[in-house]
C-alpha cells in the first residue's frame, strides 16, 4: 500500500480491463518517472477521446462525427452487413482487407450470467437497417456468449428473404493439431473446403 495520491493512482489504474494490480503498479510507477509533458500529453487524450468521440448513428462505430467513416464511404456496398460485437472487431476485420460492404456494431454480446440481453444490445437499431441488405454475416467471437448471440441473430431473421452467413472458425494458421481443442477442431472439419486442383 503506498500513501495518497499514488495509491489513488494505483487504484484507478486497476479498474481497467486488463490491469491486474502489478499491472497498474507498474503503470503507476512510469507515470511518476516520465517527463511531465508526456503525462499531459496522456491526460489530454483521455480528455479529448471523452469529448471529441461518439457512436456513429448508423451503425454504432466510434466516430468523431455524427457517421464513421465507413458508413459515409460510397464504395462500401450497404446490401451486405457485418454484425460484430464491439467496434475493436470493426478494426480487425478492416486489417484484412477483405470486407466491402457495411458494419453493426451489438455493444456486446448475450451473456445471462452477466445480466446482458437481447433488449441490451443494438438489435433493434439492426432490424431497421435491414430492409434492401440482402447478406448479413454474423462475426460475433466463436465462444458461448457469440454463439448464443449468432444463434438468437439467425433465428430473429429467419422470416426475412435474407441470407445469413457466419464467419468460419477453426485452426488458426501455424497451429499444431495437437494442440487444438476438441470444439475448434470440429468446426475446422465443418468448415473444410475443397483444394484445387
Amino acid at each position: 500500500m503506498y500513501e495518497g495520491a499514488v495509491q489513488n493512482l494505483v487504484d484507478e489504474l486497476g479498474r481497467l480491463p486488463g490491469v491486474g494490480p502489478k499491472s497498474a503498479q507498474r503503470i503507476a510507477f512510469h507515470l511518476l518517472a516520465a517527463d511531465e509533458s508526456d503525462v499531459r500529453q496522456l491526460v489530454d487524450a483521455l480528455v479529448q477521446v471523452k469529448e471529441r468521440v461518439r457512436f456513429c448513428t448508423v451503425c454504432g462505430n466510434v466516430s468523431e462525427e455524427e457517421q464513421c467513416r465507413i458508413c459515409r464511404d460510397p464504395r462500401r456496398d450497404p446490401a451486405v452487413i457485418c454484425v460484430v460485437e464491439e467496434s475493436k472487431d470493426v478494426v480487425a476485420i478492416e486489417r484484412t482487407r477483405e470486407f466491402r460492404g457495411r458494419y453493426h456494431v451489438l455493444g456486446g454480446a448475450i451473456s445471462p450470467i452477466d445480466g446482458v440481453g437481447p433488449d441490451d444490445l443494438r438489435i433493434t437499431e439492426l432490424m431497421a437497417r435491414l430492409p434492401g441488405v440482402t447478406e448479413l454475416i454474423i462475426a460475433t467471437d466463436p465462444n458461448l456468449e457469440g454463439e448464443a448471440t449468432a444463434t438468437y441473430l439467425a433465428r430473429l431473421v429467419q422470416p426475412m428473404d435474407l441470407k445469413v452467413t457466419r464467419l468460419a472458425s477453426g485452426l488458426p494458421v501455424g497451429g499444431d493439431l495437437e494442440y487444438a481443442d476438441e470444439v475448434t477442431l470440429g468446426r475446422a472439419f465443418e468448415g473444410r473446403r475443397t483444394v484445387g486442383q
